[in-house]
This record gives structure tokens, sequence and C-alpha cells, in this order.
């Protein structure tokens, strides 16, 4: 219990602190950039204590970088609509980074804080948020999953489940059949690989992967190619009725 109270604590602590250091240098850094290290100590504060530790931190970060900057400085208000749709951006990819790092840390697989992992889901949640075309999303998920897993294609297939082909879990594991495929050791399978897509408890599609056999993405790649999958699942949802959840 002393460390989740300590947790706590740097949850709500570490952000400032960090806000307050890299002020001097406001002028040198975009806000997305500043946006993006304040992500790192979230994920960080959840990766070492639990899921509420997480949630505070990226709430104090988004409520110090709005502090320290975004326009009029040293308030609590918001000028420019750019500046909002940041602050927004900063507490959904925290919040949704934050938790599945909690997650992941029981799951002993590896935490994401590589800044190009984050940027893409960033700039993929921002995406999300400002286009109007669920195609445009989910055609931009198809070129990151297929950049960061190395595969040799990807295409999304709408409605319902077809056939049984593994499956890439939302814990980052590979599901053969109805065993894990231990992808560290043998790399992807050589078949096509299905990732579901969901969003608010509904599923609206499937990503098929299309591997090179015997590549082996980072548990850190698999998971960020969850969370890409799942933002285009925000937008589907937006713009379609909600197919049955598998």
């Amino acid at each position: 219990m002393e460390k989740d109270a300590l947790m706590l604590v740097v949850a709500l602590l570490a952000p400032p602190v960090l806000s307050v250091i890299l002020v001097p240098f406001r002028g040198a850094f975009r806000p997305v950039d500043v946006a993006l290290v304040l992500v790192v100590i979230v994920v960080a504060v959840a990766v070492y204590g639990r899921r509420l530790a997480g949630a505070l931190a990226a709430l104090s970060a988004a409520a110090w970088f709005d502090f320290f900057f975004t326009q009029p400085y040293g308030r609590f208000t918001i000028a420019k609509a750019p500046d909002i749709g940041t602050t927004v951006l900063l507490l959904v990819v925290a919040l949704v980074v934050s938790q599945l790092a909690a997650r992941a840390r029981r799951l002993e697989v590896i935490a994401i804080t590589d800044a190009e992992h984050l940027s893409r889901i960033y700039r993929t949640a921002e995406l999300a948020q400002s286009s109007r075309s669920p195609a445009a999303v989910v055609d931009h998920v198809n070129k990151q999953l297929t950049e960061i897993l190395g595969l040799r294609g990807c295409r999304f297939e709408y409605g319902s489940l077809l056939g049984h082909p593994a499956r890439l879990a939302r814990d980052g594991t590979v599901v053969v059949g109805r065993r894990h495929w231990d992808v560290d050791r043998k790399g992807l399978p050589a078949e096509e690989i299905e990732l579901r897509t969901f969003a608010n408890g509904h599923y609206y599609g499937r990503f098929m992967l299309q591997p090179v056999p015997g590549t082996t993405p980072s548990p850190q790649a698999r998971l960020v190619a969850v969370i890409l999958a799942d933002q285009a699942g925000r937008a589907l949802g937006t713009a379609q009725p909600a197919h049955e959840n598998a």
C-alpha cells in the first residue's frame, strides 16, 4: 500500500515538475513535442504504479500542459483552437497508453516508451479526431501497421468474422488456432493474421495482416498495432452502426 500511495503522489507531482523544467525551453519545442515528453512520464508512472496512478498522471499532464504551454500562459484556459486539440489528444493518448502500460506490466510485456511509437499513436489519434472520412483513417492505419510490423501488405475487412485465421490479440500476443504463437522465437507465422477493430465494446471489422514469415516485431510494436486498430475503430464508430460484438 505504501508503494501505491507513493505512486499516486508521483502521478500528481511529476507532470508539473517536468513542465517547470521545460518552461525555459518553451520557445524551442513544438507543443506536440512537449506533449509526447509528458506522455512518456505518464507511461513510466503507469508501469510502476496501478491503473489509478496512470489515470491521475494523464489528467495531471493535460492540466499542466494547458497551464504552462498553451496561451494564455499561466492560466487554465486555452485561447487557440489548435492548442485545445493538442491538449485533448494529450489526455486521450496518455490515458490509452498508460492503461495499456499498466496491463502490460502485469502481462510482463515491455511498456510503450519509444518516442517513434508514441508519435505514431498521437498522429493517428489526431487524424481520427479531425478527419471526416473513416476510410482515410483506415488507410492511414493500414500503412502504419505495414511499417511497424514489417508486413508484405495489409487490408481491412468490414463486417462479420469469417474463418478462423491466426489472430493478433489485444495483449500483443499472436494466437494460432487455440495456442499462443511464440513470435519472439519463431517470428510471425506465414498465414494471414487478423487484428480485430473495436470501439465502445462493438466490433467493426478487422485488419488482415500479411506477414513476412519469420519477421519478429517487438512486443512494443504489437501493442502499438492494437492501439492503432482501436483508433480506426473509433473513427468507424462515429460513422456507421456498430456490428455485433464478436
